[in-house]
């Protein structure tokens, strides 16, 4: 067995890996940039390496600095974790070639399955179903546009490369092809360092249903069940689950077979996902799934399988490493239960998913197993991906799963970067998603009833603002502001503890000018609880109070100190027409030129941060007065790239 363990990654997979490391009783090593030095993966590993500046191709990426960071520290492997180099065969094969243990497939297989096109033609050999498309070698665009056209739109442009949903497209008109396949490649090429795509046919009523695959060194290869990743958002799962929906018996054991079959097509050792889609507009059928790729690595959404099934996967990554073989054959695994996986984002869904960067002052997670990387005090930097844990509940069937998550979800408390709880939390609550009738497109669909948030009204505002103010246990002379953020969807229960503040009446008297904060908006109120009726329902904490309203909506409210106040209005347009970087990033696309005339959400420039792109849009219709913004260059958070002055009319 392993005896000491380098982790090529950071973040929640780094701390993952070293919790079944630390039960195995195998040492393990962190690397870590700049931006990391106080990271929790370096705080938990047995010992940690700098290996250089912030961005990732200056530190995680560079393959070299991590084999050296290994032998420093006398570690026997390296698990790459997912993502930055894991899929990497060349790195793979330097690993080994140092003489270190390489906890992942062996390089040819990454090669075999790496590149979309040849896998599929190798599935094709080997008897597994391919969706139709082009595969061919010649990426002139005229050629790519005629290959579209004769497959029929809607089409999808995938990176040859790709993976994690970067590098894809979807065109559902021939005039849109041309930019699209530009945005695709530009994105392949800055993610994989390829720019060669495949065009595939778009399937009107997708589900994304994938097999976990394990294999070993004695030519053993098993599967473990399936999972469904369909509630994603731009390609960018988001909640997953295990088993999936409306999977019968007859239709897993055909999909699981295919995907053992598609990893024994290229001698897999190690974790692995073979990555189906489903025509799902007559419900899951054997003979409508087809083989989009495989993922060679231990995958983000591990975590639901190892539930249903009680595997620790990264404990059979190790072991097979190590050269052992399976720890369990195919007839020794079982589905037992349901469970359900959110991915936390620091993303604030109102303003289109824009990341958001900042210290955690409040980082408050429970009701489910949590991954993470990060905990109250961590800096959320603007370098990496901005998913900052993942909540993972196990249930006896779907609907339990689907409640504990949805609470986990509408419980979340972090402050003040933003994140996409209440959004995870209304996907949940979906009646359409809990049917399981669901499909790749849910999201989009239904974005805007997602999203939106309803004004929170002056009753609650003055309710939440007057019970925290009555707390004797604090003294807020000195806390000038309230915030208050509302969780949507939220139904007080019969399992709810309430606790009311015996001997406080809103109708009391009580006279005060309030600064509010509420979803980034502030607001002022004169309090004068004459008249304000007092809320059926509210509970006081050690962080401020609860406060729901007669239609179930649930709002928070605590103080703040003056210091933590942000102003809104940063990133995005101002009111003004100023179009302001809401991070640090860097300008990859400027669509217009100063002194153009431009309608209100026409795309002027594309920001690329936190591994995204990011588009700024016109706040309305007018003329470009100012444009400070040129491709390529490098912007901080604020700084004003453009701004719009309304024209006569407008």
């Amino acid at each position: 067995m392993i005896k000491s363990l380098l982790i090529a990654n950071r973040g929640e997979i780094a701390c993952r890996i070293i919790r079944t490391a630390r039960r195995m009783g195998i040492r393990t090593v962190a690397v870590y940039s700049d931006a990391d030095a106080k990271a929790l993966h370096v705080r938990e590993a047995d010992e940690a390496v700098h290996i250089g500046p912030s961005p990732a191709r200056e530190s995680y990426l560079v393959g070299e600095k991590i084999i050296a960071a290994a032998k420093q520290t006398g570690a026997e492997a390296i698990h790459p974790g997912y993502g930055f180099l894991s899929e990497n065969a060349g790195f793979a094969q330097a690993v080994m070639d140092a003489g270190l243990v390489w906890v992942g497939p062996n390089p040819d297989s990454i090669t075999a399955m790496g590149l979309k096109d040849a896998a599929k033609e190798r599935m094709i050999a080997a008897g597994v179903p391919v969706t139709p498309g082009y595969l061919g070698e010649d990426q002139d665009p005229e050629r790519l546009k005629r290959e579209a056209d004769g497959i029929g739109y809607p089409v999808l442009i995938k990176a040859v490369a790709g993976g994690g949903g970067k590098g894809m497209r979807r065109v559902n008109a021939a005039e849109e092809f041309a930019e699209m396949l530009l945005s695709c490649q530009r994105e392949a090429a800055s993610s994989f360092g390829d720019d060669r795509v495949l065009i595939e046919k778009y399937v009107e009523r997708p589900r994304h249903i994938e097999v976990q695959v394990f294999g070993d060194k004695h030519s053993n290869v098993v599967h473990l069940f399936e999972r469904d990743c369909s509630l994603q958002r731009r390609h960018q799962k988001v909640i997953e689950e295990a088993p999936a929906p409306g999977m019968d018996e007859a239709t897993r054991a055909s999909v699981c077979a295919a995907a053992v079959k598609a990893a024994q097509a290229v001698d897999y050792v190690g974790a692995g996902t073979i990555e189906f889609i489903a025509d799902a507009s007559e419900g899951l059928k054997a003979d409508r799934i087809w083989f989009m790729e495989m993922n060679t690595r231990l995958q983000v959404e591990h975590p639901v399988t190892e539930e249903i099934t009680g595997v620790d996967l990264v404990e059979w990554q190790l072991r097979v490493a190590s050269g052992e073989a399976l720890p369990k054959r195919q007839d020794e695994l079982s589905i037992n239960g349901w469970a359900m996986e959110a991915r936390l984002y620091a993303e604030d869904p109102s303003t289109g998913f824009l990341p958001s960067i900042g210290r955690l002052e409040t980082f408050e997670l429970g009701g489910a197993r949590i991954d993470t990387g990060v905990g109250e005090g961590a800096e959320i930097s603007p370098f990496y991906d901005p998913m900052i844990a993942k909540l993972i509940v196990h249930g006896e069937d779907r609907a339990d799963a689907l409640r504990q998550l949805a609470d986990a979800c509408g419980s979340a408390r972090v402050r003040p970067v933003r994140t996409n709880a209440e959004f995870l939390t209304r996907c949940l609550r979906d009646q359409t998603f809990a049917s399981g009738d669901v499909d790749t497109g849910f999201i989009a669909r239904n974005l805007d009833e997602l999203t939106t948030t309803k004004p929170v009204s002056d009753s609650i505002l003055a309710a939440g603002a007057l019970l925290l103010l009555s707390d004797p246990a604090k003294d807020l002379s000195e806390q000038p502001f309230l915030s208050g953020s509302g969780h949507k969807e939220w139904v007080a229960g019969p399992s709810t503890t309430w606790n009311p503040l015996f001997g406080f009446r809103l109708n009391a008297s009580a006279k005060r000018r309030v600064d509010l904060e509420v979803d980034e908006k502030l607001t002022t109120i004169d309090l004068d609880a004459t008249g304000i009726h007092e809320p059926e329902l509210y509970d006081v904490e050690d962080r401020g109070v609860w406060v729901a309203d007669q239609d179930g909506a649930r709002y928070h409210f605590f103080a703040l100190p003056s210091a933590e106040h942000r102003a809104a209005g940063l990133g995005g347009a101002a009111g003004d027409g100023a179009l302001v970087s809401p991070m640090p990033g860097k300008i990859i696309a400027v669509a217009v030129a100063q002194g153009e005339a431009v309608t209100k959400g026409q795309k002027l420039l594309t920001l690329e941060a936190m591994k995204m792109e990011h588009s700024l849009v016109a706040p309305f219709d007018g003329v470009v007065a100012e444009l400070s913004a040129e491709e390529g260059g490098q912007v901080s958070e604020g700084a004003v790239l453009a701004r719009i002055e309304k024209g006569e009319g407008a």
